[in-house]
């Protein structure tokens, strides 16, 4: 619902998400997938988080960050499907500018946390590798709460000021989003004053928090490399080499699709159809949030053995 002045009241403006754009006779057939994805998404990283604080063994740093990923997993992807399926299955895309900002919000204060608790892993697999007898001392439990609690500030402070940037705008009666949930320029594009602030923020965001964050991964890898071609055997390198695959899985599967959408969106928008940058966006809030427990399920020894003792024992009571 808009009002018929040149500058419609925020309370009174209702967008319409068309979800995939030139997609819509496919929308069923989409929805299909992403229910399946984001019913294991929930489960997958439930049991995770179940798994590790149930489990004493499971107690330490790494584990401990693991955990927090889980727990950012299940709230990226349920900020976003619920709304999206019903897009899909009952063409529902009604939303209030209210609503759409508290999920713009919502979305990209995750995104920029877990980017933030995937560099914490990055440290973690650092100290134990390069510093592995300093391992216990330095990643105690009260460090790592510590830097639980600052990635959530620092994101916080990150995203709230995009809450004033959509506010600040005045809005003409546009409410066509062409998209299956709200995000920053998705909102801001429909106003009719200048979102130049607004691109300009985004961007500095993107350079000073998320790749930011990527240039301190990739520093700890390559100090990780360093201290693991100093080893002499080659099987305990590969064995050192075999503790970091499922976070550079799990790395490579968080900024790959991200970073595609940004550097697309700036500089490939007219080379790119939009249902194509619509559709990954969609998989990109289920596809990394299903997998992440299956790759440290499958890759962890631990998780692994723990995984299997909770079902043989369940069994048991069957």
């Amino acid at each position: 619902m808009t009002i018929s002045s040149n500058h419609t009241n925020l309370r009174d403006i209702w967008y319409t998400m068309t979800g995939i754009p030139g997609l819509e006779y496919a929308h069923i057939w989409i929805s299909i997938p992403i229910c399946f994805m984001y019913i294991v998404s929930v489960l997958g990283n439930t049991f995770l988080l179940f798994l590790i604080f149930t489990e004493r063994s499971l107690h330490e740093p790494m584990y401990l960050f693991l955990s927090m990923l889980a727990l950012a997993d299940i709230f990226l992807s349920t900020v976003t499907t619920p709304k999206m399926l019903a897009i899909f299955w009952f063409q529902d895309g009604g939303i209030s500018f209210g609503c759409c900002v508290s999920q713009m919000f919502f979305l990209h204060f995750i995104f920029v946390a877990e980017s933030a608790i995937l560099l914490a892993m990055a440290f973690d697999r650092y100290v134990a590798i390069c510093h592995p007898l300093r391992y216990t001392t330095i990643l105690t439990p009260s460090v790592i709460g510590k830097m639980g609690i600052a990635s959530v500030i620092r994101s916080f402070f990150i995203c709230f000021p995009l809450v004033f940037l959509v506010y600040r705008l005045a809005y003409c009666g546009r409410n066509i989003i062409h998209h299956s949930y709200c995000e920053h320029m998705g909102i801001a594009k429909l106003a009719c004053d200048s979102i130049k602030i607004n691109i300009y923020y985004g961007v500095i965001v993107a350079l000073f928090s998320t790749c930011l964050d990527v240039v301190f991964i990739i520093v700890s890898y390559a100090l990780i490399l360093c201290t693991v071609f100093r080893i002499l055997s080659q099987d305990a390198r590969l064995k050192t080499l075999g503790t970091c695959g499922s976070h550079v899985c799990v790395i490579l599967l968080f900024y790959t699709p991200a970073f595609f959408s940004f550097f697309a969106h700036r500089f490939g928008g007219h080379h790119i159809p939009l249902h194509v940058h619509i559709l990954l966006a969609n998989l990109y809030v289920v596809v990394p949030p299903t997998l992440n427990p299956i790759i440290y399920g499958v890759k962890t020894k631990k998780v692994q053995e723990k995984f299997v003792h909770v079902f043989s024992v369940s069994n048991k009571f069957c």
